[in-house]
Parts: C-alpha cells; structure tokens; sequence
C-alpha cells in the first residue's frame, strides 16, 4: 500500500525543513547526518532545502553503521569527531522503527561534546525499544511488528513510501 507519492515527500521535506529552521534559528551551523544509504538521500534532500530558505551554514555528512548488528563493524562519521564540537548535529534516517540504528548512530559523537543533538525522520514508527525521541518526521505511523515500510529516494522524480 501507497503511503507517500512524490508530492507527498515534497511537502514533508519544506515543512521538516521549515521546523528544524524556525527551532534552530540562532544556530551558525546545522549539520545533518544522514545513516546509510536512505538516511543520506534524505538529508541530502533536507540539505537542498535548508540551503533555499535559511541562511545558517549547512553542513552535510555520513553516518556508516551495521543496521543488522551495530556492533558488528565500527561506526563512522563522514567528517573527523572534532568537527562536531558545540556544533547542533541532526540524526536524519529514512525510517525510525526500534531505534537501535538512531540509537547506535550517535556513538561517534560520544567522544566530543556536541551543543545539541536532534533526530529527523521521514517516517516515524511506534516501536521503540531504545531511548530515542524523534523531533522531526514527515510521517508517524502505528504499525504491526510484521509489517515493513519500504523508501525509495533513489528515483528522482519518483519518490515513494509504501507499506508492506
């Protein structure tokens, strides 16, 4: 099933992207770290719209990780740890579900002392297993644990949520 066409998307990047400016307006710098593959589609699209409506520096990075088993091989920042230092790190993921991925995500920022660390998402599901609010997200949803929700932000023109 259709959650989400391309229109859809549009509409929730501008209002995610309208929120994270109007809570961060006396920030210098936004950094939005997108997970993986989906997550950095996702803040790449953030990106191009905080860079069309605000005037703060905008930064974009990589969080690489195991979703599967975090633990499995270290988790990266695209940019060196300093770098995060008093600065407002954004975690953006295409989907939320347990929170082990958002939860895992911050480890690289665990050695510096970032001024703030927030958590955007396209969907939003409602079971979480780890500590870890969501302040941004185009889409909250109550799903079964059976159900899967599938992202494609790779189509340019098309992109899509569905629930499986």
């Amino acid at each position: 099933m259709k959650l989400l066409g391309h229109i859809d998307i549009l509409r929730k990047i501008k209002r995610i992207t309208i929120e994270i400016l109007e809570k961060n307006y006396q920030e210098k710098e936004i950094i939005l770290a997108g997970i993986n593959k989906n997550g950095t589609a996702f803040a790449k699209l953030l990106f191009d719209e905080c860079t069309k409506r605000g005037n703060q520096q905008y930064t974009l990075t990589t969080i690489t990780l195991s979703p599967a088993n975090p633990l499995e091989r270290k988790v990266e920042a695209g940019l060196p740890v300093e770098y995060f230092t008093d600065k407002l790190i954004i975690i953006v993921d295409d989907v939320a579900n347990t929170g082990r991925t958002i939860f895992y995500a911050i480890k690289p920022f665990l050695d510096v002392l970032p001024g703030k660390v927030e958590v955007a998402v396209l969907v939003d599901r409602k079971h979480k297993s780890f500590p870890v609010k969501v302040d941004y997200m185009g889409l909250s949803l109550a799903t079964t644990l059976q159900e899967n929700i599938s992202v494609n932000l790779s189509e340019k023109d098309n992109y899509s949520v569905y629930l499986d």
